[in-house]
């Protein structure tokens, strides 16, 4: 995921590196309930793994257009919980933390449920 994210203000350019926003908005979606972690999908035999914390970004894309981010989600759910209502808690979160964080709009959440886990 390479790339920054660049906004104009009245005192200059302020480039944020996409990867900071991915891993900003991967703390606060690990935060959110009903969410075990991100998704890292291998293409080549589409199996799915859980990430360890310290690579959950790969599960997240992030894509400027037009001063608006675009925020792609590949999570694992846990099993029983409503993903309507998680997908909601994820977005509603994310969409506060992340404009709060960025101070650039959010244009789209993406959310790709790959897969459900039993939550000891």
């Amino acid at each position: 995921m390479k790339g920054s994210s660049i906004m104009n203000t009245h005192m200059g350019n302020i480039a944020i590196n996409n990867e900071v926003i991915a891993q900003y908005a991967g703390a606060v979606a690990m935060e959110c309930f009903g969410i075990v972690g991100m998704a890292g999908v291998n293409v080549k035999d589409g199996l799915v793994k859980l990430l360890k914390k310290d690579s959950i970004t790969r599960g997240i894309a992030v894509t400027l257009n037009n001063n608006k981010l675009t925020l792609d989600f590949h999570v694992i759910v846990a099993y029983g919980v409503s993903i309507l209502a998680v997908s909601d808690n994820l977005i509603s979160n994310v969409r506060y933390k992340v404009e709060e964080f960025t101070g650039m709009d959010i244009e789209k959440i993406n959310i790709y449920v790959e897969g459900v886990r039993v939550i000891d």
